[in-house]
């Protein structure tokens, strides 16, 4: 958990991938649109990583995971509900990710 909390930590947007995850690609697509550059880490060969998102925070499934300004966000639904009710740009603005 140690791990995962300095990663995110580090930038603005962080988001847990995986390279078979079809919400991975889009929920970074939609980051990418929103004009933020998230740092992007893939656990596909990190199943101790995979273990600490389920189990420390409770990821089902566990990835996405995202986290902005330090805080984990969600999953890719808690995304889509952000962005869709307009508080994601403006969590990302805020914590820096993008700027306007």
């Amino acid at each position: 958990m140690d791990r995962i909390r300095d990663l995110a930590s580090k930038k603005a947007a962080v988001i847990f991938t995986k390279s078979t995850c079809c919400m991975c690609h889009s929920i970074k697509a939609l980051f990418y649109e929103l004009g933020a550059s998230p740092a992007v880490h893939d656990i596909d060969d990190d199943p101790e990583m995979e273990l600490a998102l389920r189990s420390g925070l409770g990821c089902t499934p566990t990835v996405p995971a995202v986290f902005i300004g330090g805080q984990f966000v969600g999953s890719a639904k808690d995304i889509i509900s952000l962005h869709l009710d307009g508080s994601l740009k403006q969590s990302l603005i805020h914590a820096k990710a993008i700027w306007f």
